[in-house]
């Protein structure tokens, strides 16, 4: 049966977090914002506060946190800032393929950098493979005891400060997806080298950049998994990294809402508080439903993933409902805001930037509802 009450150690880890980032995340993110600088010093107080390790498992040294647990991290960080979170997240979404399918010395190689408070990348999107990943063109060729890694990637998370990547490329580029492999490539490796920095139009505060492979060579030993396993481990990977970003678009949200609580609890209009119009009542009413609706779509992903059941279209309708309510409350939050909502001090400004990428990245929302509608009708 669905409890829908968190655990004592889930309420404290909310608490925790959200102390966090009222302490590390809020003071700053107007700055690296507006700066588009790296947020070193706040993913350095992260890797103190364990908030890097914590998919690792228990027998490797880490937490081990479940996939609720996680979402809850998620929405707290993004409710502060969702630039900050992406960054933060990605040491997350960057280990699933090895949770999944690495062999031993694998995993205790690539959970030590997670330990050691480094960031870590994922790295699958090219520009001419965003939501077709069989269309992949970065090879991994076998030269004896090696792979030999030549090809780019782009728009990767922490690209230019990650310590070791998740790297999807084609042993058989003649086999379309079913050619793909993933690999851990160790960020120092000679020939690997990040190009430009992406100016976005939001989330600023995370580090976006083009990844180049120029004969990159690596072990033969850090295959994760087998050769051809790539394209299902990048789409388990991205199922579990979609129920986090459905959790960070419903932080997003619940700061835009109480953005626009603050404000028409502080105004008034004609000598009457704006919160006493029922048309701002009814308002309020619609973002706030919309809200916990989205936030019980995650929760619910989370519970099937954490029972070990299937996800997948689950994942999926979260991604797609929470990130389309984001933009929808963050939207409306301008709104009661008015003139003031369309300011740069605005609290609600950034917010509306920052949610778009949220409806793209992890699989845009045309193809989650693509993963949805075939679940649906297959079953």
């Amino acid at each position: 049966m669905l409890d829908m009450e968190l655990t004592p150690e889930q309420q404290q880890l909310k608490k925790d977090v959200r102390h966090f980032v009222a302490k590390h995340i809020t003071p700053v993110a107007k700055h690296y914002d507006e700066t588009g600088d790296f947020p070193l010093p706040v993913v350095e107080e992260a890797a103190k506060a364990g908030l890097l390790k914590t998919v690792v498992p228990r027998q490797y040294g880490g937490p081990g946190l479940d996939a609720l647990s996680m979402a809850i991290i998620m929405e707290e960080l993004s409710r502060g800032c969702a630039g900050m979170a992406t960054t933060i997240g990605g040491n997350g979404l960057s280990s699933y393929p090895v949770l999944l399918a690495a062999h031993e010395e694998l995993k205790r190689q690539w959970f030590q950098y997670l330990l050691d408070g480094k960031l870590v990348g994922f790295a699958l999107t090219e520009p001419a493979a965003g939501s077709d990943a069989g269309a992949v063109r970065t090879t991994a060729v076998p030269e004896g005891g090696e792979y030999v890694l030549n090809g780019s990637k782009c728009f990767i998370t922490t690209g230019q400060y990650a310590a070791a990547f998740t790297v999807f490329a084609s042993t058989n580029p003649a086999a379309g997806v079913k050619g793909l492999s993933a690999f851990l490539v160790e960020g120092d490796c000679p020939g690997l080298s990040p190009g430009k920095h992406e100016n976005k139009m939001g989330i600023r505060a995370s580090n976006t950049v083009e990844l180049s492979f120029h004969n990159v060579r690596i072990p033969r030993n850090h295959l994760i998994g087998q050769e051809g396993e790539g394209f299902q481990l990048a789409m388990k990977t991205l199922d579990s990294g979609r129920t986090n970003v459905a959790a960070m678009a419903v932080g997003l949200a619940q700061a835009a809402l109480e953005a626009g609580l603050d404000f028409v609890k502080s105004q008034t209009r004609g000598g009457r508080p704006l919160a006493a119009s029922q048309y701002i009542q009814f308002k309020i009413a619609d973002l706030s439903t919309a809200v916990e609706a989205a936030r019980n779509m995650v929760y619910k992903a989370c519970y099937l993933k954490d029972s070990g059941k299937p996800f997948s279209k689950e994942a999926a309708m979260a991604k797609t409902f929470c990130t389309d309510t984001a933009m929808q409350v963050t939207s409306e939050a301008v709104d009661l805001l008015g003139i003031y909502g369309y300011l740069k001090e605005s609290p609600v400004e950034k917010l509306l930037r920052d949610v778009k990428v949220m409806q793209i990245y992890e699989g845009t929302n045309q193809i989650q509802r693509i993963v949805t509608a075939n679940q649906i009708l297959r079953s």
